[in-house]
This record gives C-alpha cells, structure tokens and sequence, in this order.
C-alpha cells in the first residue's frame, strides 16, 4: 500500500475526484534491462504484502466512494479452491458473513453521530440474508501476483528473480468506501492501515474449522438435491428445523418448537432424518396461527442453499418451484390461458392480453407462464389467491351453468398428470381441495399431523369427488421481438435504468412491477435482474428473439465470468453489488414488460404497424 499512500498524499487535500488514485500511474523500470527507458503503466491494484486491493470508480457522481476488490489468495486462509461451484459459492458466503463483524469494527470507530457519512468516512459491505448466492460481493477468482517491488513515489522496479509468478486462485470481496471529504490523513489512515490491518486480523483469525464446517454442509444439501431430483419427492425438511422467523431480520424465532416430521412421512435422506413431501398434490391445513403459512414460507425458502445458523439449512425444495399469487392489473401478452379460463367477453383465450388482469386471470396467467419457465412444483397460498379462481362448489356450479372460468381445483391433479407439475397448497377455509389432494397435513400450535385419511373420511361421508374436465392445452406459442425491448426511452439517446424503492424496476420506457414476484429473496437480486435485463437489450441483435436460447447464454456467461461483467457504473442510481436471481424471476420479470412486442405465433397481423 505504499504507492497508494504516497499517491494520497501527494493530492490537494480537499480534492473531490481522486483522479490520481483512480489511475494507478506506475513508472516501470526493468533492472534487467539497464540500457531501457523506464515506461508508463496504469495499474489501480496495490498491494499489501501478497494481497491485492483493485480501486474502481463506482460511477462518476461518486468518485468519494471507490469500490475496492480485495484479493486474498486462498493459500492465506489455509486452504484449497472449492471443487465445485456450490462449495466456492458456500465458502464465499461464509467469508463474506466472516468479514463482516471487522467492517462494522472499522465503522464503530469511524462514527460520529453529529456529522454524516460523507464527514466521518464509512466502509459498505453487503449483508447477506440467511440464503447462499452466488454474488459480486464474495467469489473466487484468479488473479495475477504482485510482479515488481516499489521504489519512491510512483516508480517500482520488475522483478527479476527467474520466479513464475501466475494467476494464483483468490477469494474476492468486494465493498465500498466513502472516503471523508477534505481529511486526506484519515482517507490514507483508512484505506492503507486500517482496512489491510481488517484483512489481516480476518486471515489470522480465519477458522478451518468452520470452513470444514461449511464445505460439508454445501456437500450434504447438494447430496439431498440430487437423491430429491431423482425421487418422487419434491421438499424435504429436516427434523430440528426451526422455521419460524424473527419479527426483525431474517433470523430464526427464538424458543421456537423444532420441527418434527409426521411418522408416516419420515424419511432419511444421506444419513438426515426429515419429512419427505411426495410429489403429486399436498395440502397443508389448520387453523388460524397454526403455523402452516410459516411452514409454507419455509418450503419456498428452500429453493435456495441456507447458510449454518438459518434454522432452515436442510429444509430442501425442487428449484424450480414458483409461489403463485393473484397479481390484480399486472400486464398479459399474448398468453393461453385457456385450461383456466375457457372465454371471455370479446376475447380469445388461447391468445390473451391485457393491460389490467383482473385476479383470476392474473393468477391463470402467473401459472401458465411459471409451466412455461419449467416449474414443476407450484407453491400456493390461499390467502394470497383470487377466490373465483381456486374453488367453485358443487352449489354455485348448479346455479351458474355459463361459467367461463375452470377452478385451479378442477386442474390440480392434470397439471401433474399430464405436466409432471406439482402443487403444495395452505387451505385454510375451504374444503373442496381435501378430495383432489393426494397428502394433507393439519398444522396445530406448529406441529404437524397427517390427517390424510381422515379428511378422505369425511370427503367420502359427503359426497365429496374431484371433476375432471377436458384436457386443456398447456403450450405457450408467442413471439417476441426487438422493437420495444430496449433501455432507452423512445427518442432518447440516453439510457435508463433504475430499481426503485416502491416495487418498481424501471428500463427504457418500461416501468415493471416487480411487488408480487414472492420468491424473490435479496434486494440485490432486483439488481442484478435490472442488469440482467438490459444486457440481453444491448446484445441483442436478433430481430425475433430466442428468449430461452439468449436466457440460457446469459446464465453461462455469469457462471464463466462471475456476475459483475453486468454492471455498469453509468448509472449513477445503481446499487453496486449484485446477487443472482433464478431463471423463473428472469422470465417472470420480461413477462411483467407492458410496452415489448410479444405476438401469437404464425400470427401474419403485425401490430406494429
């Protein structure tokens, strides 16, 4: 850190751009080489002992607050690259989490609560939920070795010593720092004593243990994964559980009763005893603050990897799985809709669009397009559900014959049929979903009991049987193309893009509500899905686009390059760390697009024109 000190030093102290920092001006002079001129380079990354500290720009309004990668090789903690892309990611989490008590150390000292951020000077680093992602904030990288010695000033020297020196593997965090305005001394104090000592103390204090720890249980959840993949199950959840949440934070409930499997559905997965959920269609009942919403939440929770201490680490879901909810005025292009809802005034089901869904045929909409994103188990909570569309009794079906809608609860068991899609519902007041379910578990005071024969008891002693309509067509056959799918405003030559605090994703002339896409779990994930968005904008060049072939290349970009090719620092509204979304967001997201050229395939009308 020695050049960046003398580079700090050497700036006007009330300079607001940091221009020389940024730069990284090095004058390069080869020993081997004595008859050699010395030469110019530019190189941002110092470094402290064997670790490297690359200082960027994050946008050009905030040239007080750099972005800083700090790269630690690996052999420093006393380990070996994660073989797996699971093990780097779930070893990156637990870094992150790891450094995280030495930033708030550094901010604890740097804190004045009479003077803001910008005065007193102030490290960010993300804060992680109890979910493990793959982020910008933590990864493995290769990253080159320190390759010169420093002399005075900007001059250092190549070394020459016959050692190869390459790419050496590194675990990468990313934070930011707001640099106090007009105190040089203590923006050097920060960013050449006290953050390397920070990195220095975490190294030393770095607990294989815990690594250890965390690698087998990376292992362990991709172990249950692949047997749960390859069964006729769709969750687990593990005995000793703890599900509820904390009412601040993402934290388990304190004192919380541990889950425990029912004895019928106990099973033992990879040497971890638990409740198995069988595909097909399971009901979860009970009464009001049973718990059954909770053990809801937990089974969309596990969609995702979650780290040691969530409570929830080994409660498992297929991750594919999509919560489905009525979305009352989201947009609908040119979707079938058609096995839900047969007709509509003036409209054509098979290719349906509208600008203001109503919460039937939002929800319809919300299930066809999850189908089509390649879901194979839907999530559904009745309290989040447009009513007309989940159940019809026998009684209102006698009084009203001319009825254009088909309930969920006439095609829950044909999606699984005929799709291979399965559905875990909480039914709370209503009991027209016990005839049609193939499991049903009552939750009491958050234990849960199998009740399966029991409630078929009773559909028997009423008369109770599901209805099997026509089969109706599941296939989604629609175009999009390019006009309209952009980042810039119609007559614009500037682009856009802002994640907004409101629920809202704004791009182009697009502005996306974003509010009830439930299973998103990371503000950061809204991030990286605006970024997302805009790429396949910008890089597009197809006239008619292959969304799921584009959707597909993008995913393999990010797990070659890492997330943060993504993001670009000219807008200056972005947040700068970034956490991967599921594929099913990603569709979900376009399809929440109000202004893009979607059409029927094979459809000859151009509605451009």
């Amino acid at each position: 850190m020695k050049r960046l000190k003398n580079k700090l030093l050497a700036m006007d102290p009330t300079t607001t751009t940091y221009k020389a920092m940024y730069e990284g001006l090095m004058i390069v002079d080869d020993p081997s080489h004595p008859g050699m001129d010395p030469w110019t380079a530019y190189e941002p990354t110092y470094y402290h002992e064997d670790i490297g500290f690359t200082i960027t720009l994050t946008h050009k309004l905030a040239q007080d607050k750099p972005t800083v990668v700090i790269a630690i090789p690996v052999a420093r903690l006393g380990m070996d690259l994660p073989a797996s892309t699971i093990e780097q990611d779930a070893v990156a989490d637990l870094c992150l989490r790891t450094f995280k008590p030495y930033i708030d150390e550094m901010n604890a000292a740097l804190y004045n609560r009479s003077r803001p951020d910008t005065e007193n000077g102030k490290f960010e680093l993300h804060t992680p939920g109890g979910e493990i992602l793959k982020r910008n904030a933590s990864f493995f990288a290769l990253c080159p070795q320190k390759d010169y010695e420093n002399g005075g000033g900007s001059k250092v020297y190549v070394l020459n010593d016959d050692v190869q020196r390459p790419p050496l593997p590194c675990l990468c965090i990313r934070l930011q720092v707001q640099l106090p305005a007009k105190k040089m001394r203590r923006t050097v104090q920060m960013l050449c004593r006290d953050l390397p000592d920070a990195v220095d103390r975490f190294i030393f204090a770095f607990d294989p243990e815990r690594y250890r720890q965390t690698l087998t249980l990376a292992q362990t959840q991709h172990a249950i994964r692949t047997w749960l993949k390859g069964s006729d199950y769709c969750a687990f959840i593990a005995n000793g559980s703890i599900l509820p949440r904390a009412k601040e934070g993402d934290l388990p409930l304190p004192d919380a009763i541990p889950f425990t499997s029912t004895p019928e559905a106990e099973i033992e997965i990879c040497g971890v005893r638990g409740m198995g959920i069988r595909r097909g269609v399971t009901v979860i009942t009970g009464g009001g603050y049973s718990g059954k919403s909770t053990l809801l939440d937990a089974i969309s929770a596990g969609i995702y990897d979650h780290a040691a201490g969530d409570g929830r680490e080994l409660c498992l879901t297929d991750p594919s799985a999509v919560t489905i909810s009525a979305e009352d005025g989201r947009s609908v292009m040119h979707l079938n809709i058609s096995p839900f809802i047969r007709w509509l005034p003036g409209g054509d089901t098979t290719d349906f669009s509208t600008d203001h869904a109503s919460g039937s045929t939002s929800q319809a909409a919300n299930i066809m397009e999850a189908v089509d994103s390649g879901a194979t188990l839907l999530l559904i909570d009745e309290d989040r559900s447009a009513t007309n569309f989940m159940i019809r009794d026998r009684t209102m079906k006698q009084l009203i014959e001319r009825e254009p809608i088909t309930p969920f609860t006439d095609r829950v068991r044909e999606l699984h049929a005929v799709r291979g899609v399965s559905t875990i519902l909480v039914i709370g007041g209503s009991g027209e979903y016990l005839s049609v379910a193939d499991h049903i578990y009552m939750m009491e005071d958050y234990l849960i009991h199998d009740v399966t024969q029991k409630a078929k008891e009773i559909c028997y002693a009423h008369g109770m049987s599901a209805e099997s309509p026509t089969l109706g067509d599941w296939t989604q056959s629609r175009l999009l193309y390019s006009d309209r799918f952009t980042s810039y405003p119609e007559g614009s030559g500037t682009e856009r893009l802002l994640v907004s605090d409101m629920g809202f994703i704004l791009i182009g002339d697009e502005q996306i509500d974003v509010r009830a896409m439930h299973n998103i779990v990371s503000p950061r994930q809204l991030d990286a899905l605006a970024f997302m968005l805009r790429y396949l904008q910008i890089t597009n060049i197809a006239h008619c686009i292959d969304l799921t072939h584009k959707i597909d290349e993008l995913y393999a970009k990010i797990d070659t390059e890492g997330l943060d090719f993504l993001y670009s620092p000219f807008f200056t509204d972005s947040e700068r760390f970034l956490d991967l979304p599921r594929k099913q967001e990603f569709l979900c997201l376009i399809n929440r697009m109000r202004k893009i050229h979607y059409t029927k395939a094979g459809d000859t009308h151009d509605e451009r024109l």
